[in-house]
């Protein structure tokens, strides 16, 4: 399989792991990852998100976690490749059972996110049978900061969940990005952020087609640092 290729990095890939996507491409360039020094990524896959975070902040240390083997693998691989590597780690583990005294300024998750069904494809990466929401936030809000966030990228059918979830455990949601596959098309996807401190909430909207396979400007401002866009 060819590397999916950034402007300062490759993502090498395999047909083991969940791939390159939209989803993980949006959540890399939106995450606010300003000012932050101690990143978390759950379930880290290729390693995108997490590269292209240390690309937007060039201070900032970052640990991925995946309980896929194949990922873990691919993801060290395409850290070692990369002129980020000194600040990148990857490690094979399952969430639910992580241990560490370290609290994170910024933790991100393109999380599974349909409940289990028949299919085989993906099963890990999609499906909440090793990771469910209730997992993921309350642990989440444990490891946070007093000021950090906790930002993720999910369906907007469950978006009202999710955010219900966060707030029994102490986490207030202070962004909101509705987005859009097409313009004039209902929103999609959210990207989400949540703080321990309650804050007004920040709402916008993100367009990524303009037209059918036509990127609107909103997409093409937005990864301009990372695409290699016409190749």
């Amino acid at each position: 399989m060819k590397p999916f290729t950034f402007k300062q990095f490759d993502i090498y890939q395999s047909k083991n792991v969940f791939r390159v996507g939209t989803d993980g491409v949006l959540l890399g360039a939106l995450a606010n990852v300003d000012n932050k020094s101690n990143v978390l990524e759950i379930g880290t896959g290729t390693g995108l998100i997490s590269l292209m975070l240390a690309q937007r902040n060039q201070h900032a240390e970052f640990l991925g976690l995946d309980i896929n083997e194949d990922a873990v693998n691919l993801t060290k691989s395409n850290f070692e490749n990369s002129i980020f590597n000194p600040r990148l780690r990857n490690v094979l583990q399952d969430f639910k059972n992580f241990e560490t005294e370290d609290k994170f300024d910024l933790i991100v998750s393109n999380p599974p996110y349909f409940e289990e069904s028949g299919s085989e494809k993906d099963k890990i990466a999609r499906q909440t049978v090793e990771l469910n929401f209730q997992q993921l936030i309350s642990k989440s809000s444990k490891l946070l900061s007093e000021k950090g966030l906790f930002s993720v990228i999910i369906p907007v059918e469950v978006g009202l969940d999710f955010i219900e979830i966060a707030k029994e455990n102490q986490l207030f949601l202070i962004r909101r990005v509705n987005i859009k596959g097409i313009e004039n098309s209902n929103v999609k996807r959210l990207v989400l952020e949540f703080s321990l401190a309650e804050n007004q909430l920040e709402e916008s909207e993100f367009i990524i087609e303009k037209s059918p396979r036509q990127y609107s400007d909103q997409y093409l401002e937005l990864t301009k640092e990372f695409h290699v866009f016409g190749k």
